[in-house]
């Protein structure tokens, strides 16, 4: 591990020691900060359900899983085109009004993809979902943006409050996301495809007409100076973190969309002592397990790295330790996948909740040094930028996992994500040396 540079250490003023006072919270901030966590909650809830609707029920009636992977193609680029346009939309025209947008566009995606006919030609199945599926991502960005950027306006960063705060917000999420994976696998079994969305449609709807009736003042209005010549980041810190960023979200998405589940499913359904509906609530349950374990991990992960006491440096130094660690951690699994056997499975089980144990450390670093790094006054900016980077990383992964799972099977979809997992090592030891020469 010739990257895991020694931190460099700055003096007691030095950028990124942690400072001691708490900036002074706008009116009404820390309710908006509720209101706009709670929104996103919602939002994620219902974004994992359709995820695992939209898998479960297109893998059941035949489409193999490189078809699979089309299906979220769009939904990945959507995210790529609307990170780099959203920072800037918020920054002109309040993070109020990219929420609320947000949250509107999913309920029209969840209505729309509950009209799907069954008769439909499999080509144009494909392209409508495909269509929906990229609305939806369109909204999942606008939400997930406004809620990140809030965190950096909102929450007060002394005693590495900032850390905490980031922490406490991606990590609920993706535990609120996991149950949503739980949620989708559950519906379909007990109430099929198009009744499923149509409740979820409901439910969201509720959420954002109360959202906009009572939403606190604190959130920041728009200004029409911002520009969106400025998305671009001139920040070389903030670039190296961003394709850090893409192959990390990649190495995971490579077999976290298509192959894992795919693989499960195949192993249970096989089992002539399940059904296809239990078949379905398994591999549900596995994807929400460890969705929901690593949301807790990310909420954990301030104190399991003692960020009270560190300093920006300090930080950036264990993001290339720990991204290390990831790329052994897959780097072993793919040899075990070479290796099938009764014991694969349950030693996959067990070698991807220690992966996502390490992926939830590595993405909490990266969420909290995009905020540490970025200045307030174009924070959305850079954070769109950031989780461009995310989309990129997550449609790259997509369209490897169904790929590489029908070309080479589990074996070469994880040799993938080992692969991937290096890059994103070999990016944060660059972040490293830039950040200890600045």
């Amino acid at each position: 591990m010739g990257l895991c540079l020694p931190p460099c250490r700055r003096g007691p003023s030095g950028r990124g020691v942690n400072v001691t006072t708490s900036k002074t919270d706008r009116p009404g901030g820390l309710n908006a900060y509720i209101a706009v966590t709670a929104a996103y909650w919602a939002f994620m809830l219902t974004d994992g359900a359709l995820r695992m609707l939209v898998l479960l029920h297109f893998h059941s009636l035949g489409f193999s899983p490189f078809t699979l992977a089309w299906l979220f193609l769009l939904y990945e680029f959507m995210g790529i085109v609307t990170n780099l346009s959203a920072g800037w939309i918020a920054a002109r025209f309040g993070l109020a009004s990219t929420l609320y947008a947000g949250l509107t566009l999913q309920v029209m995606a969840l209505f729309a993809l509950s009209q799907l006919s069954p008769i439909w030609a499999m080509g144009v199945s494909v392209a409508y979902v495909m269509a929906v599926q990229g609305l939806s991502g369109v909204a999942k960005d606008l939400a997930k943006m406004s809620a990140k950027s809030a965190v950096k306006l909102l929450a007060p960063t002394g005693q590495g409050g900032l850390f905490k705060w980031v922490a406490v917000l991606t990590g609920s999420k993706n535990a609120v996301k996991g149950l949503g994976f739980l949620l989708g696998a559950g519906l379909l079994g007990l109430i099929g495809f198009a009744p499923s969305l149509i409740a979820m449609a409901v439910l969201l709807l509720v959420i954002l007409i109360a959202l906009i009736r009572f939403m606190p003042t604190g959130l920041p209005a728009g200004s029409k100076s911002a520009k969106f010549s400025q998305v671009l980041s001139k920040d070389g810190r903030i670039n190296r973190l961003s394709l850090a960023r893409m192959f990390l979200f990649g190495a995971r998405d490579v077999w976290f969309v298509v192959g894992i589940p795919v693989y499960f499913y195949g192993v249970l359904s096989d089992s002539a002592a399940i059904s296809e509906r239990a078949a379905f609530f398994f591999v549900g349950s596995f994807m929400a397990i460890w969705i929901i374990a690593y949301g807790a991990v990310q909420a954990w992960a301030p104190r399991l790295l003692n960020a009270r006491m560190r300093s920006e440096a300090d930080m950036v130094h264990k993001a290339v330790v720990w991204a290390g660690i990831l790329t052994l951690v897959i780097a072993t699994l793919a040899i075990l996948s070479l290796f099938p056997g009764p014991l694969l499975a349950p030693l996959l089980v067990a070698g991807l909740l220690v992966f996502g144990f390490v992926f939830a450390v590595n993405s909490s670093l990266h969420s909290y040094l995009i905020l540490a790094f970025s200045k307030a006054e174009r924070v959305t900016m850079d954070v769109g930028f950031y989780y461009m980077s995310n989309a990129a990383g997550r449609l790259l992964g997509t369209l490897l996992s169904g790929f590489s799972y029908q070309q080479g099977g589990l074996a070469l979809c994880l040799a993938t994500a080992a692969a991937m997992a290096t890059a994103s090592w070999l990016s944060m030891g660059r972040l490293a040396k830039a950040n200890c020469a600045s």
